[in-house]
């Protein structure tokens, strides 16, 4: 125990000796002190040494701690009813350790000592400030629990009352945590559908072409492909249309066509059937007749802005029916001119004037040559399906159309960087879209289209790879139309079904020999009125009917949504020909089956044939064309067509 003792030396003066209650060290010091004086010096340092002391801790057993205690001590106040010895020791600094006395130490191991009680600490941590100092707002959604209870096991979703409030601070958050994450990312990482477009490098563009199996060539510079439609600087009332029609991604030829379309550049478009070329040069066409003068009394007579030719009128009507929408939203009048239809009735539609002109070219010479069309201001010219079109003898037709356009708004021969030719007009721009590239259609390009772009998806004269291609070796009408019966009662193929023949008169007897069978068979071939095609493509259409027997009248351009199988009863022509056939299956991104008979008159086309379906994924030669003699290498001359051949 500490303690202070209160000393008179023997020269009078008062010396305060502070010990730590040992008694032999204050019995030699009182010795020493009463035998002589003490200087001051020793004094001052004995002095000095007592105070250290005093800040020394020093430990008290416990026995001893509880008895002061039990005296009343009050630690503010010093202590209560103890002598003044007591009263100085109690106030040095007292530390509590478990170095106890060694009785009480094994009394409490051995468990007959009283039981430390220890003082469970608390987890919980407080902030010492103040409430007017916490800055938490809690009217605010983010901090109201459902149950208040679970705060210490975690903080729980609360369920809010309104979730606008929180939904929308989510999605910033959200966004504030991906612009975080895009700073510090490396963009070369990152393929190119997780990029932005200003983070696009040439090599993801490659990378983009391959993809899609764009190839895109012409004079620099050229505009990118189009990744999503958003990203395009298609106007927006275009962009709502497109959004309505369900078009949620560009097609592979879309995305080439479309941003070099925009940027008043002609275009060559070279992609399957069934690709979405349509969607290709209407909203380019579109977006051009947007920044023309609209049309007035005195203008309208001037005739269209824009023309588009088809090969058949079947269509220059699905054409029509694309066009619609978008020209119903933008204010346009768009009107077709094709055979079938009275021209008064044709002539009386043009009379209030419209901005789009769908035709083919036969009827469009013959309104031209009546003096009831001119085309004195007409800027944009289209031709879709141009392969086709020289197929089908329209040539001359074209040429006559392409010559009546007026030569002063045509574009130089050398490139020019300005699509502007006055304050009021554009230079005039052509875009092409074909199947294949026959030499007729390359001349045409090179005469009348100026520094185009050419985009070609695939391979050029390739049948889609949708499109499983089968043959079997049938000869003669009776044996084929009995293996076509049974092919299509297995019931492997749902309607609705084309069926493809050369001639006319086999239209008649194949739909007959369906109907015995039990199948609503409808035909459609060059003998047939406008009307009665149109009757026959809607019976199809709305499912009244099961299979269409036609020549190749319906080869191209005719779109009949989820045809299942394309027949070939009697094999095409040319390899361009059957290419068409089969492009009527496999469309909108499905898939799709064409089985083609093939007979002695089809061996000068083995070899093409044979070089077609092995270039198809979806497709597996056969074993019987790959051994056919015929198959092993192209003849030198092909055979002339027959006479009877569908003239449509």
């Amino acid at each position: 125990m500490v303690m202070m003792v209160i000393a008179t030396s023997v020269v009078g003066y008062p010396v305060f000796i502070m010990g730590c209650g040992d008694k032999r060290r204050l019995h030699s010091f009182l010795i020493m002190a009463a035998g002589e004086p003490i200087s001051i010096e020793d004094l001052i340092k004995r002095k000095k040494q007592a105070e250290d002391a005093l800040k020394k801790p020093r430990f008290i057993p416990k026995s001893q701690r509880a008895k002061a205690g039990a005296n009343g001590v009050n630690g503010a106040n010093g202590t209560k009813g103890t002598s003044a010895v007591d009263s100085l020791t109690d106030s040095a600094p007292v530390v509590q350790d478990s170095s106890l006395d060694t009785k009480t130490k094994k009394d409490r191991d051995n468990g007959s000592g009283p039981a430390v009680k220890r003082k469970a600490k608390s987890d919980r941590f407080l902030f010492e400030w103040k409430d007017t100092e916490d800055t938490l707002d809690k009217d605010d959604d983010l901090y109201r629990f459902r149950n208040k209870s679970k705060r210490s096991s975690g903080i729980e979703k609360a369920k809010l009352e309104d979730s606008s409030g929180i939904e929308e601070r989510r999605r910033r958050q959200e966004a504030l945590e991906a612009t975080r994450k895009r700073q510090k990312m490396d963009w070369n990482d990152l393929p190119w559908s997780e990029k932005p477009l200003d983070k696009m490098t040439a090599r993801d563009w490659r990378i983009f072409k391959d993809d899609f199996r764009i190839v895109i060539k012409g004079s620099a510079p050229l505009a990118n492909p189009l990744r999503y439609w958003t990203e395009s600087d298609i106007p927006s009332s275009i962009l709502r249309v497109v959004d309505e029609l369900g078009y949620k991604e560009p097609t592979p030829i879309q995305r080439g066509a479309i941003p070099i379309a925009l940027t008043n550049r002609d275009v060559i478009g070279i992609a399957e059937t069934g690709s979405g070329k349509t969607a290709s040069f209407l909203i380019p066409l579109l977006t051009y007749i947007m920044e023309l003068p609209a049309l007035n009394a005195v203008t309208k007579s001037d005739g269209p802005y824009a023309i588009v030719l088809a090969p058949t009128r079947e269509l220059a009507q699905q054409i029509e029916k694309h066009a619609t929408p978008f020209c119903k939203q933008l204010g346009f009048r768009c009107t077709s001119i094709v055979g079938g239809h009275s021209i008064e009735e044709q002539a009386f539609n043009l009379q209030e004037g419209a901005e789009l002109v769908i035709a083919t070219p036969g009827r469009l010479v013959d309104v031209i040559e009546r003096r009831i069309l001119v085309l004195s201001q007409c800027c944009y010219v289209v031709m879709d399906e141009a392969d086709r079109m020289i197929d089908l003898g329209f040539e001359p037709a074209v040429n006559t159309i392409l010559d009546s356009l007026p030569a002063s708004n045509q574009k130089p021969m050398e490139p020019t960087s300005s699509s502007l030719l006055s304050q009021r007009l554009k230079y005039r721009q052509t875009m092409m879209f074909t199947a294949t590239w026959p030499r007729e259609i390359e001349k045409i390009a090179s005469q009348y289209l100026r520094d185009p772009g050419i985009v070609t998806i695939g391979n050029i004269n390739q049948a889609t790879d949708r499109v499983e291609q089968r043959v079997e070796f049938v000869a003669g009408e009776e044996s084929r139309l009995k293996r076509l019966v049974q092919i299509l009662d297995k019931g492997a193929f749902d309607p609705p079904i084309i069926i493809f023949v050369n001639v006319k008169r086999l239209c008649d007897s194949v739909a007959k020999a369906l109907k015995s069978a039990g199948w609503n068979a409808v035909t459609m071939h060059g003998s047939k009125s406008q009307e009665q095609r149109e009757i026959a493509l809607a019976q199809l259409r709305d499912g009244t009917a099961d299979c269409l027997v036609a020549t190749d009248v319906a080869g191209r351009g005719i779109d009949v949504a989820d045809v299942s199988l394309v027949f070939n009863f009697q094999m095409a022509k040319s390899i361009e020909a059957y290419t068409h056939r089969i492009g009527r299956t496999g469309r909108a991104g499905k898939r799709g089956v064409a089985i083609t008979f093939l007979g002695e008159e089809d061996y000068p086309l083995l070899y093409d044939l044979k070089q077609v379906i092995i270039k198809s994924e979806a497709s597996k030669l056969s074993e019987e064309l790959r051994r056919h003699e015929a198959a092993q290498m192209r003849p030198v001359k092909r055979i002339e067509q027959t006479d009877d051949q569908d003239d449509s």
